[in-house]
């Protein structure tokens, strides 16, 4: 049995613990949230033993693997900790709120005994694994350029104060326009040399980001587009492009795959499921605990996750000075 403590009892922790909940072997062992009332609600519904302290989930003997599901500006800090404590690491992302914490923690990853995986989560998603399988057939040749846009509904019933701030490591594009970009970076396969971008806070009354429009280059010259939208009011629009040597990728995670060639739409059988997300995160955990029992490689490793954050930051820099901004290596 593999015994888990969960830092965070929030929404998402939630998704976590029902995926868990699912997988022979695994047991929800702890958890903890600044609130203890909250993390006792929360054991109640989903199990183990309440904490009012990350610090004390750390030191509770029964907890071998612990996920984070913080805000932003705590996941260093607690990753890194969890780390030195010799615990395997699955840290939701971003990976954190800043390039500098990202490299302390890609540095202490390095030199632990513990696997640190960083969960972006839309490599689990059946529709992107679908894409991902295509690109990698060689079927359409490489994928030269591509977009992807997530236009969603910003205030959400789950969205907390520290979600509007940058020094918190808060707006659209670190909290959720973040999938759009891991999804076209992860399927282009390949690092991202520069951006351009404008972003603002076009909808809402705070300091963080609300609108941002992407221009990739990649280190080899290939380019791609993110938009990150989070509205007033609407309706979800997703979806990402890869024009190909030999035709054309659409994924929409409602809906599934589509390969474009000789002007003709095929729709690419069993690329979608209901309960998309659910479905992704107990996949993403599978993977996980496969790793650590096999003592392989994580599927997402710190060096992606800084690499995503690293971009990130480039963008709104490029915002700010109206200019292209190359990204750290």
């Amino acid at each position: 049995m593999t015994r888990i403590g969960l830092i965070g009892a929030g929404f998402f922790g939630a998704v976590h613990a029902r995926a868990l909940a699912r997988i022979p072997g695994a047991e929800l062992a702890a958890v903890s949230s600044g609130e203890f009332e909250s993390a006792r609600a929360f054991a109640a519904q989903f199990g183990g033993r309440a904490h009012a302290d990350w610090r004390a989930l750390l030191d509770d003997p029964a907890v071998e693997v612990v996920a984070i599901a913080t805000p932003h500006a705590l996941h260093a800090d607690i990753a890194i900790a969890a780390l030195e404590a010799g615990r395997h690491v699955f840290l939701e992302k971003p990976m954190a709120a800043t390039p500098e914490q990202c490299r302390a923690l890609e540095a202490a990853a390095a030199g632990a005994t513990g696997l640190l995986m960083i969960g972006h989560v839309m490599h689990f998603f059946r529709p992107i694994m679908a894409a991902c399988e295509i690109v990698a057939s060689g079927e359409l040749g490489r994928p030269v350029l591509g977009r992807s846009a997530l236009i969603k509904l910003w205030m959400e019933s789950n969205r907390r104060p520290w979600h509007l701030s940058p020094e918190s490591g808060g707006g659209m594009l670190m909290t959720a326009g973040i999938h759009a970009l891991d999804q076209l970076v992860w399927l282009m396969e390949g690092r991202v040399a520069s951006v351009t971008a404008l972003a603002g806070t076009l909808f809402h009354e705070q300091a963080a980001d609300d609108s941002a429009f992407l221009g990739l280059r990649f280190a080899d010259g290939r380019i791609g587009q993110v938009a990150s939208i989070g509205y007033r009011d609407g309706a979800v629009t997703n979806g990402l492009e890869l024009v190909c040597e030999r035709g054309v990728v659409a994924v929409d995670l409602d809906s599934g795959v589509r390969v474009g060639q000789g002007g003709v739409w095929r729709a690419i059988a069993g690329s979608w499921e209901e309960n998309g997300m659910d479905e992704a995160v107990l996949r993403e955990w599978n993977a996980f605990l496969g790793a650590i029992a096999q003592g392989t490689e994580v599927p997402v490793g710190p060096a992606y996750g800084r690499h995503i954050v690293e971009i990130i930051h480039a963008a709104l820099r490029s915002s700010a000075e109206r200019q292209e901004i190359a990204v750290a290596v």
